[in-house]
């Protein structure tokens, strides 16, 4: 996995008040066509000033390192996540802030995993995108990046406004691990039911501090590893047995998200509660997330989720399918024993679910 690097000073002949780190993926937003039905190509970074000459008004130092080739954000695996914090940590105290140049299509989930790789984050890393290519007219992408780059270096008092990894698109800036793609024509492509906006972008931009992680005690630590042996599976009205049993008997299958009805709930049919009782037992973590875009898992309400909690599936409270995937390689690649997974998974590591107690509505 190579990347190529390109020095740019924004602010030059001025001395830069920030210094960036840019790293590019891929996606719509590094790609070129000047006329509509041209075919896109990735633009060549030491020139995005000429592509972007509203960068001049910044006093930034910027690096970008550019993934050769680029890829599309649907071929993202877990060794370029893992690749992606190895850069952070190893550029770590060189750069106030850090943007992630990405596709749409898988972004949540790769700002999900960052979030869970990199432990005490004390440092904005923004991840942004386009869903028109900047050569063309109506662009999203000058505006998104220019946004982006913004937020990265935005610091008061030598503290940094938004110490986690978010998402910067259209006009929200949203937390990572609580981000769903909503929309494939549209500027407004993410969505983040389940968690308020932590900035929005008008003619300033408006921070909602009370909602952003503050800054860590702890010194930054970088996790290396992630399990990658795990599935979904969304349930839906008369799911067939040998569906069912295709993933659940998997080979090598540690983890599963379980894309349940409403609040958790499940078919009672005693061929399905079988089935989960026995990859149970036999090892299988189960992490019960809600299919409904604002909804929240509580297992035990309803007798179709109370089997399912009496079982040992996990209750994933307000999680999202993209948080819950990839936190549930996180955990899994920790090695710990089946109280400790549960555990783990069960309580907020990075903001990704709201906890409540056992009474509160």
């Amino acid at each position: 996995m190579k990347f190529l690097k390109v020095n740019i000073n924004t602010a030059a002949p001025r001395d830069p008040e920030a210094s960036i780190l840019l790293i590019y993926t891929g996606g719509t937003i590094g790609m070129v066509s000047e006329k509509q039905d041209e075919h896109l190509v990735p633009f060549d970074f030491s020139e995005v000033i000429h592509r972007v000459p509203e960068m001049r008004q910044f006093k930034v130092m910027l690096t970008v390192l550019s993934l050769d080739p680029p890829i599309d954000s649907s071929n993202i695996e877990v060794e370029h996540w893992i690749k992606l914090a190895q850069i952070i940590q190893v550029n770590y105290q060189e750069y106030d802030g850090f943007v992630i140049l990405h596709g749409t299509d898988t972004m949540a989930y790769s700002a999900s995993a960052l979030s869970f790789l990199l432990e005490n984050l004390g440092k904005p890393v923004i991840f942004t995108g386009a869903q028109v290519p900047i050569g063309r007219m109506r662009t999203d992408a000058r505006r998104n990046l220019i946004t982006a780059l913004e937020i990265a270096s935005a610091y008061r008092m030598g503290k940094p406004l938004v110490p986690e990894v978010s998402i910067f698109f259209n006009t929200l800036l949203l937390r990572g691990n609580r981000s769903t793609k909503v929309e494939s024509r549209h500027f407004n492509a993410f969505h983040s039911g389940k968690y308020p906006q932590l900035a929005k972008a008008g003619i300033d931009i408006e921070y909602n501090h009370s909602v952003i992680l503050p800054p860590p005690v702890q010194p930054l630590q970088v996790y290396q590893q992630l399990e990658s042996q795990v599935a979904v599976l969304k349930l839906f009205p008369g799911i067939n047995k040998s569906v069912v049993e295709a993933i659940l008997k998997a080979k090598g299958l540690q983890g599963l998200v379980l894309e349940t009805f409403g609040s958790g709930n499940a078919p009672t049919y005693p061929w399905f509660l079988k089935l989960l009782e026995q990859a149970v037992d036999k090892g299988m973590t189960i992490l019960n997330v809600s299919q409904c875009e604002e909804g929240e898992v509580r297992q035990g309400q309803y007798e179709t989720s109370l089997y399912l909690k009496e079982m040992g599936v996990v209750g994933g409270s307000d999680i999202s399918t993209e948080a819950a995937v990839t936190k549930l390689m996180f955990v899994l690649a920790q090695k710990k024993n089946k109280e400790e997974i549960a555990h783990l998974l069960a309580h907020d590591l990075r903001g990704e679910m709201t906890l409540r107690m056992p009474n509160e509505k």
